[in-house]
């Protein structure tokens, strides 16, 4: 197994659960929330504490595989970081690393949950999670790890740099998940691309970063900068190419969506997972869909994170 380092948020989620008070309704093209009225009072039908955020998503699908897995990020000094450490603590997930920031409390995300469809509305407060920048590429020093997996640092280009930097001088590969904020810095992005082993974009954020329309356009204009890219289409399925083999694939099952939280980060890390594992490029992007397809048929984004031995049925997956 290998020696995994999970970069990136860690929140504190809390839902709001209804089945009729959270519907939306489409307005144009966009789908919005019905209308809640100010000063009012909304029973919701219940409530649930869970732990969320793209680094410590992604940090329990590598434990949960077997993986020695470390988390890097920032929390506050609130009951909502002792959730936090305590969760990654009993999923084997090493905390020694999480910085304890004085002056900002813990990020927390409240989830609007319509039981009915599975869509959610987030009102997110970062907090400790909204910058980055006190944290130490050395520590990479010390951890010396394989793989460097990193979501969203909310558009922090620089500590990206220096952790990127620090990786591909250690021989630590990289696999990334930007966020909107690093889509914006595109000339910065394009970059650190350089040094990224693994991307992973959705067609829209591909589309942001390179020229193009159709799936197999952006994947090779992408492919010129990193050796291997994901982008993903939701339901649609996905397209990926390691630079020796090529596959479109669509879900790994059709399965009844309880909650979309944390789908991103459960099909990026459940793939990363395998591939430390030494399973194939294919063998890895299929349990990545498993896990991605798993997660979201249950609450919260890590309920349904799978551990890797399970047994998966075959899916859609064709070489091009």
């Amino acid at each position: 197994m290998a020696r995994i380092v999970s970069l990136g948020s860690a929140l504190q989620d809390i839902y709001l659960i209804d089945h009729d008070d959270f519907v939306g309704s489409k307005v144009g093209d966009v789908e919005k929330l019905e209308e809640i009225v100010i000063g009012s009072k909304v029973d919701i039908d219940n409530i649930s504490f869970e732990v969320g955020g793209g680094g410590t998503n992604s940090a329990v699908s590598f434990a949960r595989h077997g993986h020695e897995t470390v988390f890097l990020g920032n929390v506050g000094n609130d009951p909502a970081s002792q959730a936090i450490e305590s969760m990654l603590d009993d999923e084997g997930v090493d905390t020694s690393y999480i910085t304890h920031l004085k002056r900002q409390k813990t990020g927390v995300s409240v989830i609007l949950l319509d039981t009915k469809s599975g869509e959610r509305t987030i009102l997110t407060y970062r907090g400790a999670s909204a910058k980055f920048n006190n944290l130490s590429e050395d520590d990479l020093d010390t951890i010396n790890p394989d793989w460097l997996y990193v979501t969203s640092l909310r558009g922090d280009m620089d500590t990206l740099l220096r952790f990127f930097e620090k990786a591909h001088e250690i021989g630590c590969k990289i696999m990334f998940n930007p966020g909107k904020l690093e889509l914006k810095e595109k000339k910065k992005l394009l970059g650190l691309l350089d040094l990224v082993d693994v991307l992973l974009v959705n067609k829209n954020e591909a589309a942001e970063i390179v020229p193009g329309v159709i799936l197999e356009e952006l994947l090779a204009h992408l492919n010129a900068y990193c050796k291997t890219v994901i982008i993903t289409t939701g339901a649609m399925g996905a397209i990926a190419t390691d630079s020796k083999e090529t596959y479109r694939f669509g879900i790994y099952e059709d399965v009844p969506v309880k909650d979309t939280t944390g789908a991103g980060d459960s099909f990026g890390s459940g793939f990363l997972a395998h591939l430390a594992a030494g399973k194939s490029f294919k063998e890895s992007l299929v349990f990545g869909s498993a896990n991605s397809t798993s997660v979201v048929s249950k609450l919260g984004a890590k309920a349904g994170i799978l551990y890797g031995d399970e047994d998966l049925h075959p899916m859609p997956i064709q070489k091009v």
